[in-house]
């Protein structure tokens, strides 16, 4: 039993994944204690209402859960953590759609602290040089915009309904910051 948990903590999530697709429960509680902290952070991060941040969690693992096998992983350039991610957004959108129907919109996410988040640390890490600083000078609006869309992969719908703004505004957002990102790395 402690030899197969060494083993587990080891892998790395997309392994986790493959092994969650032929139902090891062990495999799941081991990507679930990884990923779920990670997780739920990002979605405090665009939603303050605790209530919906929990449901989505619950229903992003159960669709892990069913859906492993589907996980196409590095063989199309894809991650675990960006398949989960996914998911996860796309359920955060699905709760405010069906919030929306039933009661006042959800309280949005909280403004951006002073501090930068572990988030923008990640991205001024990972996108460094002339495009880094290109996304670092744009309007705090317009980099939402290009985040929910390029980097989550959202639709414009989707991220009209995450950051509650019209599509049209959405649309907007995205070609001006496309035109503010051209002309800064030009």
């Amino acid at each position: 039993m402690r030899s197969r948990r060494r083993a587990l903590d080891e892998l790395d999530e997309e392994n986790l994944l493959r092994l969650v697709a032929r139902g090891d429960r062990r495999a799941f509680d081991e990507l679930y204690s990884r990923t779920s902290p990670w997780l739920a952070v990002r979605l405090r991060r665009r939603c303050a209402d605790e209530q919906i941040v929990a449901e989505v969690m619950q229903e992003t693992y159960l669709a892990v859960w069913r859906a492993a096998g589907a996980f196409a992983g590095s063989a199309v350039g894809g991650t675990a953590v960006g398949w989960l991610w996914t998911i996860a957004a796309r359920r955060l959108v699905d709760a405010f759609r069906r919030r929306a129907h039933h009661a006042e919109p959800p309280v949005a996410a909280a403004e951006r602290a002073a501090v930068p988040a572990a988030e923008d640390e990640v991205l001024a890490k990972a996108v460094g040089g002339d495009v880094g600083d290109a996304l670092r000078q744009l309007a705090p609006e317009l980099r939402q915009v290009l985040q929910a869309m390029v980097l989550d992969g959202l639709s414009v719908r989707e991220t009209a309904v995450l950051l509650r703004l019209p599509e049209g505004t959405v649309k907007t957002r995205a070609r001006r910051a496309r035109i503010a990102m051209r002309e800064a790395l030009a």
